[in-house]
């Protein structure tokens, strides 16, 4: 269900249930980042992970651009605070992902993408360093010096996006995906959160020593009792949230 829409300058923000939708709103300049852009984005973020009725986070923007390039000096540190937040943040991108736009979906927790989209990360401000985790060095360096775009298919296939969808259905996959993630219990995906991203941040043998209080950590949670014989028997669990 839908709930009341609240609209700033450059935001929408919506509430599905128990999903946050935030809409990046600046069409006549393709939703091109800014300072103010940032500050209104931060903002909307705060207020759905302080609402503990809201269990993950959509961010999308038009048909036609997620965001294409900076339209003025919207800082890196402005954009990184969407790493901050506790909640999984998706991104729902179609048409245009350039330089800061790029960035910005590549620091949400995975990026699920419209057939439509064309992607091109630029160095200088996390660009580069975020596609080389993703795609590796070579892919990195020919998408950095011919100054070329990578369309969706070739995303997928380098790990850049987790799945392509047709564009049409693209916001109503991105709600049902979230939708599941916000069903389960929420010290759970915080855990599953944390050690996903300091996988990829430790070296393996250190993260292989942080990834067994990982897996145990959620079994002493009230939920576990409720979570696996829901998941054993295939049924839909009633997570308490707790």
């Amino acid at each position: 269900m839908a709930g009341d829409a609240r609209t700033t300058e450059n935001i929408v923000v919506e509430r599905r249930d128990r999903v946050g939708l935030i809409r990046l709103d600046r069409p006549m300049i393709l939703t091109a980042l800014s300072v103010s852009y940032c500050v209104e984005l931060n903002a909307a973020l705060d207020d759905l992970a302080a609402d503990d009725d809201i269990g993950a986070i959509v961010l999308t923007g038009s048909d036609h651009a997620f965001s294409d390039l900076l339209h003025d000096a919207a800082d890196h540190a402005g954009r990184a605070h969407i790493t901050t937040i506790g909640k999984p943040v998706i991104a729902a991108v179609a048409g245009s992902v350039l330089g800061g736009g790029c960035e910005l979906a590549m620091m949400c927790d995975f990026i699920l993408a419209a057939d439509t989209a064309r992607f091109g990360p630029r160095p200088g401000a996390g660009g580069r360093q975020g596609l080389t985790w993703f795609a590796g060095t070579s892919t990195t360096m020919e998408m950095g010096w011919p100054d070329r775009l990578m369309d969706a298919a070739e995303a997928e296939r380098v790990g850049l996006v987790s799945r392509v969808i047709p564009a049409a259905d693209l916001i109503e996959e991105a709600v049902k995906v979230a939708q599941m993630i916000a069903g389960m219990c929420p010290s759970v995906i915080i855990t599953l959160k944390e050690a996903t991203n300091r996988a990829r941040e430790t070296p393996p043998a250190d993260g292989l020593r942080s990834d067994c209080p990982s897996f145990y950590a959620p079994c002493a949670v009230d939920d576990q009792p409720e979570g696996m014989p829901a998941v054993a028997g295939t049924r839909q669990s009633k997570i308490q949230n707790h």
